[in-house]
């Protein structure tokens, strides 16, 4: 028995994909999804990056007339955001099917296919926060669907500023989603697989917040010109 994986329709109806998965039936044109969804995760991260997102300090270079200088470290900026979206989007396919199918024994191939929703509904939330950056014509280092910008009201520590800006409404879908997901194929309690959902979030937050610190730019660029 065979049935095709329709992105879209799986997406916003996920109980007639998991009860083909329960069937074993054999599904085909996942791989084609997943290279669709890599491919626009990488062009979104390149655009991103060619449009000027996060790549405000390299302006200094071009304004004191070091051109050359700015080339190269555009350039050096576009490659190295390509091979982090990679990263990105390899840690959530990859890493984070694995940690799921560990924890709740679930087949790694059936957590595969939860994750590429994953990591598509995360590459939206950027689209969309890049539409609305280009619309507006500036950016800011919060999205506008996280806890960030309301954090950033109220504290002055940028660490915590960044780690409740990985925290949004994308996330709380991104759990409610992988909870309807693993809960019918897991013998893991109800509890104890809503929170490690929680905790899993909260632990890629941390993680990611200590990376929007650290000065990467100025360690690629060999130090900046004030």
């Amino acid at each position: 028995m065979f049935f095709e994986f329709r992105f879209w329709k799986y997406l916003f109806n996920r109980n007639d994909l998991i009860v083909s998965l329960k069937e074993e039936a054999t599904m085909r044109d996942f791989q084609s999804r997943v290279w669709f969804v890599a491919i626009f995760g990488v062009l979104l991260f390149a655009l991103r990056d060619i449009w000027g997102l996060h790549t405000e300090e390299l302006t200094a270079l071009f304004v004191n007339g070091y051109e050359d200088t700015f080339t190269i470290a555009r350039i050096i900026s576009l490659i190295g955001t390509i091979i982090w979206s990679l990263i990105y989007m390899a840690l959530h396919f990859f890493l984070i099917s694995y940690i799921l199918h560990k924890f709740t024994k679930v087949e790694l191939s059936k957590v595969a296919i939860l994750q590429l929703f994953v990591v598509a509904i995360l590459l939206m939330e950027k689209a969309l926060n890049y539409f609305l950056y280009a619309v507006v014509g500036y950016t800011t280092d919060y999205s506008v669907l996280s806890f960030g910008p309301l954090a950033a009201t109220f504290l002055e520590h940028t660490y915590f500023n960044h780690f409740f800006n990985e925290l949004s409404l994308i996330t709380a879908l991104i759990i409610a989603i992988q909870y309807h997901f693993l809960r019918a194929f897991t013998t893991l309690s109800a509890r104890k697989l809503f929170f490690l959902l929680i905790a899993i979030q909260i632990v890629l937050a941390f993680i990611t917040a200590g990376f929007e610190i650290l000065p990467i730019e100025s360690w690629v660029e060999g130090g900046q010109t004030k």
